[in-house]
């Protein structure tokens, strides 16, 4: 028998990181918590390298 697992990419595992270190210092739940960890994640993206 062969156990599937599913796909998850880092994007997605960046974003869940991000969405549960919102949650767990905020009063946001988990829809609002992902989507600040996109807008977050975004700015961390689009910042240049020298400045990370």
């Amino acid at each position: 028998m062969t156990v599937e697992t599913p796909y998850i990419s880092r994007y997605e595992q960046r974003v869940k990181l991000i969405g549960e270190a919102v949650q767990a210092n905020s009063k946001l739940k988990e829809k609002e918590a992902t989507a600040l960890a996109v807008h977050i994640l975004q700015a961390i993206d689009s910042a240049p390298e020298r400045i990370r």
